[in-house]
């Protein structure tokens, strides 16, 4: 696979009607909680009075569904047109509705592409402040489909505080760079944790890691997400954590991110720029 500096056409990618602000929830490798920030994440600017929508990237792997409590199945309202489902206030789209089960994804790149695609155009998504996208780990096909499809408003990384994790964030950050696609900031998930009843904070997976290689990029660090056993739970429940209320135990760092991305948001969208490059 090589690439080559050329613009692309303007008429092959663009904005989604009625959208906003198109945000990618990356990470440079699987199990630093990615799904959990960005359905989180949802969840809280919804709560704080946005309308937003989230789709479900990771075809290989779709967690979305489980984490918002939800098994409906979307419904065709024309041959070429999909409602979401709409959960914990959400409107939604995920693989994990379309083939539920164990049964797993056998596809190849331009499958991949192809699902891709329809769910960014086919589904009515409707008027949203944001519609978050869930990427899968990594630098494959599906982050380069979203690239070339659509123009997005920027990304997130997600990392912990692991040094191994951050060896991978740096292509994740590096990747988009390298399109133009701006880097709205690092998001450091399992930062630290707060026994119950006081007593020092406990920096389990290491302290200041996700802040030292924000500063190395330029971009700012969005939050620092605490360990609390109430966010696990609420994943694996269907209960996000934030749909709870920003007092709720293990919330108040979500809603402090969540601030953070809106923020941030309002200064990247009058530089952000597209894709400049095409990839074969």
């Amino acid at each position: 696979m090589a690439t080559r500096p050329m613009a692309s056409p303007q008429g092959e990618k663009g904005p989604i009607e009625g959208v906003k602000n198109l945000i990618a929830v990356a990470s440079g490798k699987g199990g630093v909680g990615k799904t959990t920030v960005a359905v989180n994440l949802a969840v809280a600017l919804e709560r704080m009075g946005a309308k937003v929508g989230l789709l479900d990237a990771d075809i290989y792997g779709p967690n979305v569904p489980l984490m918002l409590g939800t098994d409906e199945q979307p419904r065709a309202v024309s041959e070429r047109r999909i409602l979401p489902v709409v959960a914990q206030g959400i409107r939604m789209i995920s693989m994990g509705l379309l083939s539920p089960g164990d049964k797993p994804m056998i596809w190849r790149g331009p499958m991949l592409h192809s699902v891709i695609q329809q769910f960014l155009r086919s589904v009515e998504w409707g008027e949203l402040d944001y519609l978050i996208i869930d990427l899968p780990p990594g630098t494959g096909d599906v982050q380069l489909t979203l690239i070339q499809t659509v123009s997005l408003t920027g990304a997130i990384v997600v990392t912990t505080p692991s040094v191994v994790a951050l060896a991978d964030v740096r292509k994740a950050i590096e990747m988009f760079r390298q399109v133009n696609v701006e880097v709205l900031g690092v998001v450091e998930n399992m930062s630290y944790y707060d026994p119950p009843g006081g007593g020092p904070r406990q920096y389990i997976f290491g302290e200041g890691e996700g802040r030292r290689v924000a500063e190395a990029f330029g971009v700012p660090l969005l939050g620092e997400i605490e360990i609390d056993p109430q966010i696990r739970l609420g994943g694996d429940t269907g209960k996000p954590v934030a749909a709870q209320g920003e007092n709720a135990p293990g919330a108040k760092s979500l809603y402090s991110m969540a601030r953070a991305v809106a923020a941030r948001l309002e200064q990247a969208k009058a530089t952000s720029v597209g894709p400049s490059i095409q990839i074969d």
